[in-house]
């Protein structure tokens, strides 16, 4: 099977390519969960029947929206934190960028989404290698030639200088946007956990620890910007998927957030993801790799 070539210009075009890892191959089985959801830093331990059928109604949703669908396999020597296929790969129109995580324990990641790659004939445009580190939802896209990046404990300065060169003119502008300490290395903070563009001139973010600098560029770009509902950040209420256009996924259970983006005219759709997204701190943007999207 030969996948069409890979458009990302941004990220809210719609969605026709999309990679994903089912729980059946990241999570494997209870006795694996019993055993690893502590070193993975989980909040808790998933149950993995609920996992499953809360991923069923995910995927249905998808289903709806994206015609073309693709499958990471379960490969021995990747853990939980598989299921977030988003961080491993950069799709550009050249090619995939083949990241390297932040992250000790999904370092082996990145290599089978390689070898996703070589089986659909994708050619990969460069690999980030050590000591730099980047992790896809440290990556927006703003347009075809515009990228934020954002600097913290999963993406480093090395990871970023290596983007440069391996983007090459592809891209006029990379962003940088250093990240607050927060809580700290053992969490999950990446840029995407501020911001989940809706539109081209549309985004959600939580402020409190948006950089102003970086604040200020998407104002100055006439972004209208939505405020997740404080009460709400810790519930993942900012992480949305752009299907297409002002037309997204988000979790269920942040309400105050949802209605702010459907009184904007985003149309909303929930899925439950307690097992899938809460436990692991990955919402839908984390839980899919776009791989083209029609602007």
């Amino acid at each position: 099977m030969k996948l069409m070539q890979l458009e990302h210009h941004s990220e809210v075009g719609r969605l026709t390519h999309l990679l994903l890892k089912r729980p059946q191959a990241a999570f494997l089985n209870q006795d694996y969960l019993d055993s690893h959801w502590r070193g993975f830093g989980f909040e808790g331990c998933p149950d993995f029947k609920l996992a499953v059928q809360e991923y069923q109604a995910f995927e249905a949703l998808l289903q709806s929206s994206v015609p073309n669908i693709y499958y990471l396999d379960d490969t021995p020597s990747t853990g939980l934190d598989s299921i977030y296929v988003r961080d491993a790969l950069l799709a550009t129109d050249r090619g995939a960028v083949v990241l390297r995580m932040g992250k000790k324990q999904r370092r082996s990641e990145p290599r089978a989404a390689a070898d996703f790659l070589s089986g659909h004939h994708i050619p990969v445009l460069g690999e980030i290698q050590a000591p730099g580190c980047m992790e896809g939802g440290d990556l927006v896209r703003f347009g075809p030639r515009t990228l934020a990046v954002g600097q913290g404990y999963r993406t480093n300065r090395r990871g970023i200088e290596q983007l440069r060169a391996i983007l090459g003119d592809s891209v006029t502008e990379i962003r940088v946007v250093p990240l607050p300490h927060w809580k700290g290395p053992g969490d999950v903070l990446h840029l995407m956990s501020l911001i989940s563009p809706l539109d081209l001139d549309l985004c959600l973010v939580f402020s409190p620890l948006l950089p102003v600098p970086f604040r200020q560029w998407l104002l100055d770009r006439d972004i209208r910007l939505i405020e997740v509902a404080e009460d709400e950040f810790a519930t993942m209420g900012g992480n949305v998927l752009a299907v297409g256009p002002r037309d997204c996924i988000m979790l269920s259970g942040n309400p105050r957030t949802q209605g702010r983006l459907e009184a904007a005219g985003v149309a909303v759709r929930v899925y439950e993801g307690r097992n899938i997204s809460r436990l692991g701190a990955g919402g839908p943007t984390c839980l899919t790799r776009p791989l083209r999207r029609e602007e």
